[in-house]
């Protein structure tokens, strides 16, 4: 059968995003046909549509998106754990999610819990499961851990607070705006700093008395990295896990040694490679969303045809909550 689909054509602006039909075919053995029923919009899928991810960017044309929720249609031969009208969801299961169609392995799906809604769900499952592998495996946050997260008021960053906060950490985190700054002091945010008229780094260290912090979570990149290098304290880790500035610029090691610093570059997709760390992730985010102990703001939900608006949008840097698609 025929569905709807978003193709990339070339790399270039929301404008590369297609609008069409793509060929779906009946499962095979494992795998799952979903009818998608909220489609995630995050800020990979631009780097893919630009081709900022170098030597891993796929190749015009092709289909973006890593996220999103549906409803089983149909079950392959071997298939025993889902049935058709099981709600489901996935992330990092290769491109390909902007389509109202798409055949899945079965062994990626999680089941969505009765007590979620799809929508809240496509709205966060991406976010929750980059936040939990950041806050519990990369660097296992501990109570009184002070903590700097930069862009507090991105998708990414509006979970990092509140979860880091729900694990008793003081958090720091950087907006560009007063009312970002106001937005995430609701969200729990113990310090918001205003990049565009503060220094972060000076204020970090004012706030910790010059000691710094154990942790910078950092998804903007060539515009802060150098500077989150200087807010670490001895034996301290800057984590970069996104590049909304562009890439961050080579650097002396040597750079790292008079403090013994440590740097990381993660991807999602290695921390949820096992089913078992799939469904650990995915159950313990579940269970704070069920919990009520995350706000999540979902700001539009745009059809799937006007996948580039929803680009523009997120681009233009001036919402504080979720993208989603419907198809």
């Amino acid at each position: 059968m025929k569905t709807q689909c978003i193709r990339i054509t070339a790399f270039g602006g929301p404008e590369v995003l297609q609008f069409g039909e793509v060929d779906v075919s009946e499962p095979g053995a494992g795998e799952v046909l979903v009818r998608h029923t909220g489609i995630g919009v995050n800020f990979v899928d631009i780097y893919h549509r630009t081709g900022q991810l170098h030597g891993d960017a796929p190749q015009p044309p092709f289909i973006p998106g890593v996220q999103a929720n549906g409803v089983v249609e149909a079950v392959g031969p071997g298939v025993r754990d889902l049935r058709a009208g099981d709600r489901v969801t996935y992330a990092n299961v290769g491109l390909g999610s902007y389509v109202a169609h798409r055949l899945l392995p079965a062994e990626r799906l999680i089941r969505i819990p009765d007590t979620l809604s799809d929508d809240l769900v496509a709205a966060s499952y991406l976010r929750g499961l980059t936040c939990h592998y950041l806050l519990k495996r990369l660097y296992r946050v501990q109570a009184g851990d002070t903590i700097l997260v930069h862009a507090a008021a991105g998708g990414v960053g509006q979970l990092l607070v509140q979860w880091a906060k729900r694990l008793g950490a003081i958090v720091i985190g950087t907006v560009g705006s007063d009312a970002k700054a106001e937005f995430v002091t609701r969200l729990g945010c113990d310090h918001a700093i205003n990049y565009r008229r503060q220094n972060f780094i000076e204020e970090v260290m004012r706030i910790t008395g010059r000691e710094g912090v154990p942790v910078v979570y950092d998804s903007v990149g060539a515009d802060t990295f150098m500077g989150s290098l200087e807010c670490l304290s001895p034996m301290g880790l800057a984590v970069n896990y996104g590049t909304a500035s562009g890439q961050v610029p080579a650097f002396p090691l040597q750079l790292l040694h008079s403090k013994s610093l440590s740097v990381c570059r993660p991807t999602l997709r290695t921390y949820i490679a096992r089913r078992a760390d799939l469904e650990t992730s995915s159950r313990e985010f579940f269970d704070l969303l069920a919990q009520g102990g995350l706000h999540i703001d979902i700001a539009e939900k745009l059809p799937l045809a006007n996948a580039a608006d929803a680009h523009a949008l997120l681009e233009g840097r001036t919402l504080s909550g979720a993208l989603l698609l419907e198809p």
